[in-house]
């Protein structure tokens, strides 16, 4: 079959295909026009999850008539004024939404620039462009998307329910809204719930209160601010504590120069960052935000943009788990004010004698009268009927203000109970003097300080060359930690010491694995991994148990040490070690608030 040329309309709707994918796509698109536009208030509707309409209207830049009528041609754009792929410092730059959108739908503009008298608007219908024509409206642009895909109608059959539909549109606003927080953004869906995000002041905390509005207030309570910048490479953003989690990564929010990104290098940092922080197959909740130089990342290698491409990835990658490691270190021992509030709220809803809830008003039918007969048998405990003095020394003042307060009890030979001025903590005492000692273990690890196994008879482990060079490079490193190796000819390492930690380990399988991980983009990390499990394990049977009654002293120095930890706020498989309840909440249990 000879080769022949695609007609312009076809052009367009395999390009459509390629980045129109569902109606959330084409919000994406125009959204960020928006934004590249300098809008500063942003309003989306949509009918029909979408397929029906789609107008998003702004107050930005607006555009001449003549921009209008190139608008909506293939590769046109305002966006590359030197035409260098290289340094793109906006949102969209290929100029290929908009004639994609309008090859297979009704697509009509119209706009008006900040210093124009009147507005225009132009339609194209289904790939076929009209005259650009008067128009009344307001400087900005508003564009308007009818019957998508019905040029392509096959597309139709791929797409989910409406609802669906609608949540994904949803969640494209909400994550350009959160790298824009000093841009209003109102989205109708036609969902009972609408989404309404007035515009914040500039800062870290009018970012926050962006975030907490869109993840949650869960968030904005525990949320801990990151913000460092080392080789050209900036990471701000807010991380949660290790013990605000949930079971799939739904709220862990990525950005790239201000792009919303779904990048596995990137979460491979943050996975790495909070490592046994939080318990297995469960994530942190956390909104980065990494801004490089525009020529050190290449944001044309996906169609939608949702992917990038770091020129230096593995200083990427050091970046940003550092700047998470640094804030968590800063949090300390603080733990999530979830756990507190969890308690509070299982023993709000515990019934009372009754079987009933809440305790709430006096039923209706009695009387004061009666309540003070019911009460009368009780009068005789208005005065002690013996010494009442308690039997442990009252608290030192000074331990009252201390964040984890004095020790008041210990509590089935497992909790300690201990009270600040304003609070009630409940600690695990077997929990968190296991993350004390793993500590301690992984401080050695850090600081060299490794026990090593010398091998009578050294170890041969054949590799590929390439594993082998990768190796060689790895080696300063993994001697650090305790395994001592060196290249033995061109296809093999030879291993003389091995951390006396691992015990009877498999050494070629271990090397095996770390070849793999140094030929890769991994960052040497598997063996310190493995080492912090056997510190976990051994720090697991090496700490106070439960059911070891504690002295006053022994439950107050256990406090000190936490206050003074990192991280100690959950034990080594990421559960919290301590619950806080707040004497407001405990209050409101009794009805004092």
């Amino acid at each position: 079959m000879p080769i022949r040329q695609l007609r312009p309309e076809i052009v367009n709707r395999i390009a459509a295909g390629e980045v129109i994918e569902r109606p959330a796509s084409v919000v994406k698109e125009l959204v960020e026009n928006a934004l590249d536009a300098g809008a500063s208030e942003i309003e989306v509707v949509t009918s029909a999850g979408g397929i029906s309409l789609i107008r998003v209207t702004d107050n930005g830049a607006g555009m001449t008539a003549a921009d209008l009528a190139l608008a909506v041609e293939r590769h046109a754009t305002s966006k590359l004024a030197d035409d260098d792929l290289f340094n793109i410092a906006t949102l969209g730059f290929r100029g290929e939404a908009l004639p994609s959108i309008g090859a297979i739908a009704h697509l009509a503009i119209a706009s008006r620039h900040r210093k124009a008298a009147a507005a225009h608007e132009i339609v194209v219908e289904r790939g076929k462009k009209q005259d650009v024509r008067p128009a009344a409206l307001n400087p900005g642009a508003r564009v308007e998307v009818r019957e998508l895909f019905s040029a392509t109608p096959a597309r139709l059959k791929f797409l989910k329910s409406e609802r669906a539909e609608n949540l994904g549109i949803c969640e494209v606003v909400k994550r350009l809204a959160m790298a824009n927080p000093a841009v209003a953004f109102t989205l109708t869906t036609g969902e009972r719930a609408g989404l309404k995000l007035p515009a914040q002041l500039g800062g870290p905390g009018g970012h926050l209160a962006r975030l907490g509005r869109i993840m949650g207030r869960e968030f904005l309570a525990d949320a801990l601010p990151v913000d460092i910048e080392r080789d050209s490479v900036r990471v701000t953003g807010f991380a949660g504590l290790p013990t605000l989690h949930r079971p799939d990564t739904g709220q862990q929010y990525l950005f790239v120069n201000g792009r919303p990104v779904k990048d596995r290098l990137l979460i491979g940092a943050v996975r790495a960052a909070y490592g046994d922080l939080v318990p297995k197959l469960r994530h942190p909740l956390l909104a980065l935000f990494v801004t490089l130089p525009p020529r050190e990342v290449d944001v044309n290698v996906h169609p939608t943009k949702s992917e990038v491409r770091f020129r230096d990835p593995g200083r990427v990658r050091s970046v940003v788990a550092g700047a998470l490691r640094l804030a968590l270190e800063a949090a300390g021992h603080r733990a999530s004010v979830a756990g507190g509030l969890a308690v509070a709220d299982v023993l709000a809803k515990r019934p009372n004698a009754a079987g009933v809830g809440r305790m709430g008003p006096n039923p209706a039918g009695l009387s004061p009268g009666f309540a003070e007969d019911w009460q009368a048998p009780l009068d005789g405990l208005t005065a002690p009927s013996a010494d009442a003095t308690a039997a442990a020394q009252p608290p030192a003042p000074e331990l009252l203000d201390r964040p984890l307060g004095a020790a008041r009890a210990q509590l089935h030979e497992t909790y300690i109970l201990a009270q600040t001025r304003h609070s009630v903590v409940i600690v695990d005492q077997h929990a968190a003097h296991e993350r004390l000692v793993y500590e301690r273990l992984k401080a050695a690890l850090a600081g060299g300080d490794v026990a090593r196994q010398t091998l009578l008879i050294p170890e041969v482990v054949d590799l590929d060359t390439d594993e082998v060079a990768a190796l060689a490079v790895a080696a300063p490193e993994l001697e650090k930690l305790g395994l001592a190796l060196e290249a033995f000819g061109p296809g093999a390492v030879l291993v003389r010491e091995v951390p006396a930690l691992l015990g009877d380990t498999d050494v070629k399988g271990l090397v095996r694995d770390l070849a793999r991980e140094a030929l890769g983009e991994g960052d040497g990390s598997l063996l310190k991994e493995r080492l912090e499990a056997v510190c976990s394990s051994i720090a697991c049977h090496g700490s106070v148990r439960s059911g070891r009654r504690l002295t006053p002293e022994e439950m107050n120095a256990l406090l000190r040490a936490m206050e003074a930890t990192p991280r100690s706020g959950q034990c080594n498989h990421g559960r919290p070690t301590y619950v806080e309840l707040k004497l407001a909440d405990i209050e409101r249990l009794f009805g004092r608030r």
